[in-house]
């Protein structure tokens, strides 16, 4: 009978092995928690003057390399551990101390040494990042655990041929969103502020042709009125500049500033063409970022960029208070008509401007949603789409269990849609405009007040106007 016994040996054994399992711990602390500490974060800790935070914005920095050298250290330790204990329990309990050894790692390493630490990283991200910093500092030191790490890297890229951890990312524009939600959520920030952090992401995906004024509200005089005409014109509408035109809306040929004009009729010339006081356009493409255009306006400063399609016609307008209208929301003066907000009426029908985006229209359908397409950007867009002509008054079309129905159709325009669910599920229409004061949706009481302004305007409506000259 084989005689069991545990010598010194053993004893040596089970120190080592307690070393590991407070190595592996720490390891497995400063993963979470350098994981959980983005570049932003490691940066405020070092304006904070922090102590530790100057190595740990270095290791996020490099997270990419960091990372798998902190997993193969941590990985090593605990397979040493792990030996080892099999090995003193064999030496103990012989053919027992296979199942003490195995109880032994499943309960005590992974409590101590891959649980406890984690879950006190994550309760304690910038406190275990900052002081497991040095220690991970210290492994990207040596170089032969750098070398050993990189060259299984090599082998797992044969295997799993990848861009690896680099290729990222590790934040989108979702979790941003997530977080700012969040934060409004635990009254972190304010709802106001929520807003324009989502706007603010959204503001670089958005093109001009989102929030140009279209061609039919553009105000615009031809290049041949005269002065006097033209500020009978502009003046009352409030406008500060407006497009000229020669041919036809098609045919840009300038912008004419309002102080421009009265400081030519206060000189006497008020009989003389409008061409002799207008200044050169700026055209942009109705396919540029918004963010683009706004640093070229700021670059040439100028405040209105005539809007052109792909062939080369007038699309619309578009100002700098229309872009900085996309990150603060709707800017009015008194001037400016009253937007009329989605309203919702006791049946649960909601009735919306024909010129709301159906994505934000969207916002007030959830859970359900109407459908988004290359060929319409707005509600009246989609539901021209569906009817393929111009609607009368109450006409109405069917599409993913809404009803769409027009009303105050004037000409070839729709000025308001009425959606009804028509399979009688509730939705929830809310009406918070929040939405709505973050994009310029211009009523229709707004482009029946511009036509009338003077015969010299085309396709007449009234335009925003930048606030300035």
């Amino acid at each position: 009978m084989t005689k069991h016994h545990f010598g010194t040996e053993d004893a040596v054994l089970l120190a080592v092995v307690v070393a590991l399992i407070i190595v592996t711990g720490f390891l497995a602390m400063a993963e979470t928690a350098l994981t959980r500490t983005s570049k932003v974060k490691a940066l405020t800790l070092e304006e904070e003057k922090r102590r530790g935070a100057t190595n740990l914005l270095r290791l996020v920095q490099r997270i990419d390399r960091v990372l798998p050298v902190i997993l193969f250290s941590l990985e090593l330790c605990t397979l040493v551990a792990a030996t080892m204990v099999g090995v003193v329990a064999a030496h103990a309990f012989g053919g027992l101390g296979v199942v003490i050894a195995t109880a032994f790692e499943v309960i005590v390493i992974f409590i101590v040494a891959e649980l406890a630490p984690k879950t006190w990283a994550v309760q304690h991200s910038d406190q275990a990042a900052l002081t497991t910093a040095p220690f991970v500092r210290m492994l990207m030191a040596f170089p032969p655990l750098r070398w050993v790490t990189r060259a299984l890297i090599t082998v797992t890229n044969i295997i799993l041929p990848g861009k690896g951890i680099k290729a990222g990312p590790y934040m989108s524009d979702e979790m941003l969103r997530a977080m700012a939600d969040e934060a409004a959520e635990e009254e972190v920030i304010e709802h106001e502020e929520r807003t324009l952090i989502h706007s603010i992401i959204d503001f670089g995906d958005t093109v001009v042709r989102d929030v140009m004024v279209p061609r039919p509200d553009m105000v615009a005089v031809e290049s041949y009125a005269r002065i006097t005409d033209v500020v009978d014109v502009v003046i009352p509408a409030g406008f500060s500049r407006i497009p000229v035109y020669a041919q036809g809306i098609d045919d840009i040929v300038g912008i004419v500033y309002v102080k421009d004009l009265m400081r030519a009729e206060r000189e006497g010339h008020g009989d003389s063409e409008v061409a002799s006081v207008m200044r050169d356009a700026k055209f942009t493409p109705e396919s540029k970022r918004v963010s683009e255009l706004m640093r070229e306006m700021q670059a040439g400063k100028f405040h209105m960029a005539i809007v052109v399609d792909e062939f080369g016609g007038t699309a619309g307008l578009v100002t700098l208070e229309d872009l900085i209208e996309e990150l603060v929301g709707e800017i009015t003066d008194e001037y400016d008509q009253e937007e009329v907000p989605p309203e919702r009426l006791d049946d649960g029908t909601l009735v919306v401007n024909a010129r709301m985006p159906v994505n934000e229209v969207n916002e007030l359908l959830e859970p359900l949603e109407l459908p988004e397409g290359e060929d319409w950007d707005t509600v009246g867009g989609l539901l021209y789409s569906l009817l393929g002509h111009v609607p009368t008054e109450g006409e109405a079309a069917e599409v993913d269990g809404f009803r769409l129905a027009a009303e105050r159709v004037q000409g070839r325009r729709i000025g308001r849609v009425r959606i009804k669910s028509v399979n009688g599920q509730e939705h929830r229409l809310g009406l918070d405009t929040s939405a709505d004061e973050d994009r310029g949706i211009v009523s229709e009481d707004a482009d029946a007040g511009a036509s009338n302004a003077s015969s010299d305007m085309t396709d007449g409506a009234e335009a925003p106007r930048t606030g300035q000259g």
